[in-house]
């Protein structure tokens, strides 16, 4: 953890934390100084306090007695020691129980405080800091290979335990109720091979989840010109709309969900298994079904990433890179149906070349996409099931994409620029995710001193030694706090300390099926052993060892 020790002093309203505040007037009684264990510094939060610190708050005149203990308060609440120094113009304060690890305090001295010669103070003041995290471990230490068994594990129950009863999907977060998602859905889905081959669940459970999934978007869901909407009903497979105008089509989506049913249909693969070959019929009925040209809005050469029945384009939204949606366009030109050309995947995605980057930050050139990369979503969704490892096209080599935008986003983390609490080599990992006052794309252009697990975790195909030591603090350092019932809780803040109590879909699915592209490659042989992905990636002008 970096060691970032600095104090709030504020001379004014207690709600006020900054500095420009009333200073001391000749002839008035005032604050002069609060030291916490002797650091002081004015306008800051002082971080990782001990349990048991010595406050100091030193005024230019003797302290009446009398008055301390009303108006020198520590909250929350702690019975405290006071004693004198200074000819009783300093006050010493100090917890006389331990304080809680990680855990905000601030002291706050009232203007009813007086002056031995009866004159009261002559502006509020106040100081806060947090607490140091309890290093110790939270849970019995385990080999490597167990403790990514066990995240897996774990991880994958939110998609089995908390799978939709009705329709097998996945829903939007732990507190989404009949709501279930699309592209979450299709990460789930990706997770089952995973779950099967870990012996989490059996062939024939994991045959029967998918199948009772693939059913209910073929009997009882809305296709929008052979697309699905983002937010669905799990109970009666009616659309939800996402927003006002998106009520219909969600193509990106959609194609998460065909890379999990395309990685699905490929390991239940039995010639003899009648399930398991309807399974497969099933799932090229929806793939084929899906007109991808559609969504080039009347033939221009990009894709679209909403339609509306009702509104049309309105959104007008085009799927254009650097971003989560390549697999959009692997999916639009493997379709047996209904393929997009070479152009629109040029024209469209790549924008004639716009999103070639090539700049360096942190040491790193970044191939594609916006300044330091974007949050590290970037790099997992699409590559679920595209190994991008020797992967090239005439834009960018992927392997140097992934890794390169991971390690800018480490190292961005590591210099810490903006001096979050915690930030560090082990604390590390800026992707979209829940904070504090609601959803934010995390990332070092727009960072709000949030961490997501998923960023490090999902990314360690292309990090392992930093993926890992992440993995171990969040599990035995932080895992009292951060470890529930579906594996880790979606984010957390160590400078104003807050851990979410949500998971959701796209955070929990990366984690498991990245995890195992690391240490087996599993789903990116699953899904590039397709014979028609293999040619739409040829199509768009993509080379690898395995195409």
């Amino acid at each position: 953890m970096k060691n970032c020790l600095l104090i709030i002093i504020c001379f004014g309203c207690v709600t006020c934390s900054k500095t420009d505040t009333p200073q001391p007037i000749a002839g008035n009684f005032n604050l002069t100084s609060i030291k916490i264990n002797t650091i002081q510094n004015a306008g800051n939060t002082l971080f990782n306090v001990n349990y048991s610190p010595v406050i100091e708050i030193t005024f230019n005149a003797p302290v009446d007695h009398s008055t301390v203990n009303s108006n020198i308060i520590l909250n929350p609440s702690v019975p405290i020691s006071v004693s004198y120094s200074n000819n009783d113009s300093t006050v010493v304060i100090q917890p006389t129980t331990t304080l809680l690890p990680l855990k905000k305090y601030q002291l706050n001295v009232s203007t009813a405080l007086k002056s031995i010669g009866g004159t009261g103070l002559f502006a509020q003041g106040s100081a806060g800091f947090i607490t140091q995290l309890d290093s110790t471990d939270k849970f019995p230490q385990l080999t490597d290979s167990v403790l990514l068994d066990l995240v897996q594990q774990q991880t994958f129950k939110y998609f089995w335990d908390f799978g939709h009863p009705v329709s097998g999907m996945a829903r939007e977060r732990n507190t989404s109720g009949d709501l279930v998602t699309t592209g979450g859905t299709g990460f789930g889905i990706m997770a089952i091979p995973v779950a099967i081959k870990r012996n989490f669940i059996t062939r024939a459970e994991g045959l029967a989840r998918t199948l009772q999934i693939v059913n209910f978007y073929q009997n009882n869901c809305i296709p929008y010109h052979g697309a699905f909407a983002h937010w669905i009903n799990g109970a009666t497979g009616a659309t939800i709309p996402f927003s006002n105008q998106d009520n219909g089509a969600d193509l990106v989506e959609t194609s998460y969900l065909m890379q999990g049913l395309i990685t699905a249909r490929q390991y239940f693969s039995s010639a003899v298994d009648a399930n398991e070959i309807a399974l497969r019929t099933r799932i090229n009925q929806l793939y084929d079904a899906v007109e991808w040209s559609w969504f080039r809005k009347a033939g221009e050469n990009v894709l679209y990433w909403h339609w509306s029945p009702d509104m049309g384009f309105v959104i007008n939204a085009q799927v254009r890179g650097w971003n989560e949606a390549l697999i959009t366009y692997v999916m639009a030109a493997s379709s047996q149906t209904d393929a997009i050309p070479n152009i629109v995947y040029n024209n469209g995605w790549a924008n004639n070349g716009n999103i070639v980057n090539n700049n360096t930050y942190f040491g790193y050139q970044l191939p594609l996409g916006p300044s330091n990369g974007g949050p590290l979503f970037f790099e997992h969704y699409s590559f679920l099931g595209i190994n991008p490892n020797g992967l090239t096209d005439a834009y960018a080599n992927y392997q140097n994409q992934t890794i390169n935008h991971t390690k800018i986003n480490y190292e961005y983390c590591k210099a810490n620029p903006r001096g979050w609490n915690g930030y560090s080599n082990i604390c590390w990992g800026l992707t979209a995710s829940d904070v504090p006052d609601g959803y934010n794309a995390n990332e070092p252009n727009n960072d709000p001193g949030v961490i997501a697990p998923t960023a490090a975790l999902s990314s360690m195909p292309y990090s392992p030694m930093e993926s890992m030591a992440a993995l171990k603090f969040f599990y035995y350092k932080l895992g009292d706090k951060l470890w529930g019932q579906y594996g880790f809780y979606d984010a957390f803040k160590l400078s104003d300390p807050w851990f979410a109590s949500s998971t959701l879909a796209i955070d929990q699915g990366p984690i498991i099926i990245m995890i195992e592209n690391y240490r087996s490659g599993m789903l990116w042989e699953l899904f590039t052993s397709a014979p028609e992905v293999r040619t739409g990636m040829i199509n768009l002008g993509f080379a690898a060892p395995y195409l």
